[in-house]
């Protein structure tokens, strides 16, 4: 056996990689053909290729979108947890926030951000299952996790959500299917996810992710399934929507309120000062901008400043490994209260968890919560208490503390010490200016040149009044301390004041030695000097052409025709010809502005000069117009090769470059008054004139959403929109009737009118149409072309029904009357004969004054018959009667119609939508104006009867008898015989077969008597049958009924663990 060769087994051939036979397939199609370049071999590959492709030809098509979201520090990704009640929405965050900062939140209130990876963060919020909650949550959020009950399924509010998505922009959608535990068989629980996920591809598209989540493990969902929803979240992609892309916005995490506490005790129903929190998306945020909280209303920004990010990104040198560590995994979140601390500018808020308050017995009471609640019973301030000397810095302390507000002076000052303190400031600006150019040079040692920069910048050192107050370090001066520090900041803050070199050398009238020697001059002499220069044309730097930008039209001078007639001579124009390219270089003049004296002078040149003159000039021309062909025709040659998608590409982003070089060299707070504060920056917002029910409603449950208003969407108008009912809403709607409108940041209640445009006018309409498009107009706040909108009769959580009823885009907006969507509205008058005559005829009951009647001069009439008029002209007696001409003769029973148009204006009706103003224990149920009806129907009133609508039996006059026609026996004659009248008279005698009685022989006599017993005997089996099929039927029936008491006493149980299933589910959530 050891002698015996070793066999080794064969190994398997390589089924992927460059040594498997694929691999070696691939080289016969080098040089051929290759069928599989062209389409999958696969049906759904190749469905879902031909797609793509589709998508790309169609984007290319439209305008590319600039994604406004600064590359640098982006503000976090915005991830929406969206569901029914019971689906396990907070369960689902509370795993996610876990699994991205190693915190556990036991109560989960508000936005939460977290920091998923170097360069992404991630702000988690949780939507109510509340009409307006969803709508403000679908407006802001980036991704969307839509949390779907495996064992129920896509339930009213899932559906909803969705449209309000459609409406509004959709975002990214991600479905999590949960509660998959409770199906027991693997069949069924296979054949519940595909028919889920087919039912979830039909709302979103064609191969949306859908996750599983099995079941809950310890309060969370299993971390393997976690983690891989995590993956696609931190690496999803998000495309820019136009809404957003056009405003700016931000979702508050944090709401405090500034409002003096005896200002609100003296008032409480004043209007408040709060300021919100939050990250900054879309556009610039300006001071005093309008915006807008859905649920609150308008508001003006008060103030706004950039604070430090509370959940900033790692950085390079703190994160040089692939993975974060646990000290980067930052979380943030003020209303959960993660940590217990809250800063506001120099304040810092600190959550002591309990209830500090004054109690009887204070014996077990620890010292730090003694302090507390003294300071809660404290009156004075400590600035009081320090003016009366009553202040102590130790419990042992017989005298109290002294303060002095005078300040004492150093040994070292000069002897100006005595002068006031503006002059002090002078000479200390004086002083620095003078100092900008030596510092680098004196600055041997940081020491030495901060203690001759503290002795002539005669800075104030204030002593206190004893050396106990100085504590230890009385021996050393406090004007010594940070000398290093403060020399340094000097000198860099002299660095940044740079001399404009280009100003002092091309718009200065100073010399070389003095611009050397550092002499100032007056600016404002210079620039009266550069204004008053003859040169047409100044120097200008590169950078400041580069971002020169065209002038308003009304900032342009206003120019008087006297200002103009000047260049009416051709003299003039002559003057300045040689400025140009296109000038000639013969009509070169190159003093034209020194008028006579210039003329004479040139005259005197030498020709040579002219000639040498001439030359450059004409040199300078083709230098110039050779650059100019170089710089643009050069550029046309290679964009021709483009199509206009990339063109329109590279245009966004050259204009983002040169936005960008605009403001460069300017500091972050130049540029914030300039630009405003951009996307990705944490802002602190003031607003004031709040409603108070805000503050005192406040619930963090609810999202807090704060949009930034155009200059044009702050005014009103009428608004033309295109819109449709929705399919799944059963009422149609009714012109006039209330309507809830989503559109925009707002939510409002108006009253619109919908039309029908048939291409010569617009048509009112008194309902929409069914499963088509319509027109409506209605009063509301301006809002862009093409911007989504949503609309719905009620909000109300009660209504058992889909709740959005209609869908549709704004086309253009009247800021005027209305009077330009030219509604109009059938008007149809009636009208009776009062005098018939042979083309002509009196109209009466149409019309009661003769100023009507010549309004509508001219008009079409049709008559019940189909006869057509016109209106001629009113009568002078009786009024209201006129003169009407038809094609013939109208009877006096004729009913004379007139169809007209007259113009109409939707009422100017808007009641914004104020949700959030309201009681948060009351599910924030609002109602806004409702219909006669709905009242009535609610109150349990009975609807008034009136006398004219009241419905009667109708009353006809009796039946007009018609004479039969007889036609004279001379005319029956002349007809021929098919055309007579044939009438057959009446049989008035018995006929023969009346008159004589049927007698039947023997044999008929038997056997009708045979037939009637076999009939007999048929009718008894007949009831026999009928008699067993009772009795079948009757013992089925007590068969059913036992069967049935069987099973209402089985449903009965089941409802019972149904309930009991559902009374917990409400106990738990009552407790959170």
């Amino acid at each position: 056996m050891a002698d015996a060769a070793q066999v080794h087994r064969a190994h398997r051939p390589a089924q992927a990689g460059p040594k498997s036979a694929k691999a070696k397939g691939r080289e016969r199609h080098a040089g051929g053909f290759n069928p599989k370049a062209y389409i999958a071999a696969h049906p759904y590959a190749a469905d879902k290729q031909v797609r793509r492709k589709a998508e790309l030809d169609q984007q290319r098509l439209h305008v590319p979108l600039m994604d406004r979201t600064p590359e640098k520090e982006p503000p976090p990704v915005i991830v929406a947890v969206v569901g029914p009640e019971g689906v396990g929405k907070t369960t689902l965050m509370r795993s996610l926030i876990r699994r991205y900062s190693k915190h556990t939140l036991a109560h989960i209130n508000g936005p939460v951000t977290v920091v998923s990876g170097k360069s992404r963060r991630i702000t988690f919020i949780e939507c109510k299952c509340d009409i307006n909650s969803m709508i403000d949550v679908g407006k802001v959020a980036d991704l969307v996790l839509l949390m779907i009950d495996g064992s129920f399924g896509f339930e009213m509010e899932t559906m909803e959500f969705l449209n309000v998505l459609q409406a509004h922009g959709f975002p990214k959608v991600m479905g999590v299917l949960t509660h998959l535990d409770l199906i027991k068989k693997a069949r069924t629980l296979r054949a519940t996810k595909k028919r889920l996920k087919h039912r979830f591809w039909t709302e979103i598209y064609q191969g949306a992710k859908l996750f599983y989540l099995s079941g809950i493990i310890n309060g969370r969902y299993p971390d393997a399934e976690i983690q891989n929803l995590c993956r696609f979240i931190s690496v999803m992609k998000f495309r820019p929507l136009i809404f957003r892309n056009q405003h700016p916005y931000f979702l508050a995490d944090r709401m405090e309120e500034l409002t003096p506490r005896d200002l609100v005790k003296a008032n409480p129903k004043m209007d408040r000062t709060i300021t919100v929190y939050g990250y900054l998306r879309g556009t610039h945020l300006r001071v005093r901008q309008a915006v807008h909280i859905p649920g609150v209303g308008d508001l003006t920004v008060a103030s706004i400043e950039r604070l430090a990010d509370p959940c900033p990104l790692p950085t390079q040198e703190s994160e040089k490994r692939r993975r974060l560590s646990d000290k980067q995994k930052l979380i943030h979140a003020p209303m959960s209260d993660v940590g217990g601390v809250m800063f506001d500018k120099d304040a810092v808020y600190i959550n002591v968890p309990g209830h500090f308050s004054k109690r009887d017995g204070d014996g077990d009471v620890g010292e730090g919560e003694r302090m507390i609640m003294n300071l809660q019973d404290s009156t004075t301030t400590l600035g009081d208490r320090a003016a009366a000397g009553d202040l102590r810095l130790f419990d042992d302390s017989e005298s109290g503390v002294s303060i002095n507000k005078l300040r004492r002076r150093a040994a070292f000052d000069d002897a100006n010490h005595d002068e006031g303190d503006e002059d002090e400031d002078e000479d200390d600006e004086a002083e620095d200016d003078d100092t900008d150019g030596e510092i680098e040079d004196d600055l041997d040692g940081s020491g030495a040149y901060a203690m001759d920069l503290d002795d002539e910048q005669e800075e104030e050192i204030a002593y206190a009044d004893s050396d106990s107050d100085l504590g230890d370090a009385a021996d050393f001066a406090l004007w010594k301390t940070d000398l290093a520090q403060r020399a340094e900041d000097t000198v860099m803050a002299n660095r940044r004041r740079r001399r404009d070199l280009m100003r002092l050398v091309y718009e200065s009238t100073q010399s070389p030695e003095e611009i050397v020697r550092g002499d100032t001059s007056n600016p404002e002499k210079d620039d009266e000097d550069t204004q008053g220069n003859d040169e047409f044309f100044h120097v200008v730097s590169e950078e400041a052409s580069s971002s020169m930008q065209d002038v308003p039209e009304q900032f342009y001078p206003i120019q008087g025709s006297t200002d103009l007639e000047i260049w009416n001579e051709d003299e003039k124009l002559d003057s300045i010809r040689y400025r140009f390219i296109t000038g000639e270089a013969d009509d070169v003049n190159e003093d034209p502005s020194q008028g006579e004296e210039g003329v004479e002078a040139a005259n005197e040149v030498v020709e040579d000069d002219e000639e040498a003159r001439a030359k450059a000039l004409a040199s300078k021309k083709a230098a110039l117009k050779r650059k100019f062909d170089e710089q643009y025709d050069a550029e046309d040659d290679e964009q021709n090769n483009d199509d206009w998608y990339t063109e329109q590409k590279r245009e966004l982003a050259h204009q983002a470059e040169l936005n960008a070089a605009e403001f460069a060299d300017q500091d972050e707070e130049t540029r914030a008054k300039i630009e405003g504060f951009r996307p990705g920056t944490y802002v602190r917002v003031e607003l004031q004139q709040v409603p108070c029910e805000f503050v005192e409603h406040f619930h963090p449950a609810y999202p807090i959403v704060v949009g930034g208003l155009l200059p044009n969407e702050t005014q009103f108008g009428f608004l033309q929109v295109r819109i449709k009912k929705h399919r799944w809403y059963k009422r149609i709607l009714k012109t006039n009737d209330p309507l809830i409108f989503s559109l925009g940041w707002r939510r409002f209640q108006s009253m619109p009118i919908y039309t029908l445009d048939d291409g010569t006018r617009n048509r009112m309409l008194k309902y929409t149409p069914e499963h088509m498009h319509c027109l409506a107009s209605f009063y509301g706040p301006a809002s862009l072309p093409n911007t989504g909108f949503c609309a719905f009769n009620t909000l109300s959580s009660d209504t058992p029904q889909f709740r959005i009823s209609a869908t549709g885009v704004v086309l253009n907006v009247d800021a005027g009357t209305g009077a330009s969507h030219k509604i109009v509205k059938k008007l149809k008058l009636t009208g009776t004969p009062a005098q018939v005559f042979r083309n002509t005829a009196f109209i009466k009951d149409m019309f009661s004054t003769p100023l009507e009647v010549a309004k509508f001069e001219g008009a079409q009439l049709r008559t019940v018959s189909g006869i057509r008029g016109q209106v001629k002209k009113a009568l002078a007696k009786p009024e209201g009667q006129f003169r009407a001409t038809f094609e013939d003769k109208i009877l006096m029973s004729d009913i004379v119609f007139l169809r007209a148009w007259y113009n109409i204006v939707p009422r100017p009706f808007y009641n914004p939508v104020t949700s959030l103003l309201m009681r948060a224990d009351e599910a924030r149920e609002w109602k806004g104006m409702r219909l006669t009806g709905t009242v009535r129907k609610e109150e349990g009133l009975k609807t008034p009867l009136r006398v004219n609508s009241t419905y009667k039996s109708v009353e006809r006059p009796e039946a007009r008898k018609f004479n039969p026609l007889r036609v004279p026996r001379a005319l029956q004659a002349a007809l021929p015989y098919n055309s007579k009248p044939h009438v057959t008279k009446a049989q008035r005698k018995p006929t023969y077969l009346q008159k004589r009685a049927v007698l039947m022989e023997k044999d008929e006599r038997d056997a009708v008597a045979l037939l009637q017993q076999m009939q007999a005997v048929q009718r008894a089996k007949q009831e026999k049958r009928q008699q067993k099929r009772q009795d079948r039927l009757d013992d089925k029936a007590k068969t059913l009924a036992k069967q049935e008491t069987a099973d209402a006493q089985k449903h009965k149980e089941r409802m019972k663990d149904i309930y009991r299933v559902q009374g917990q589910r409400a106990a738990k959530k009552a407790k959170s």
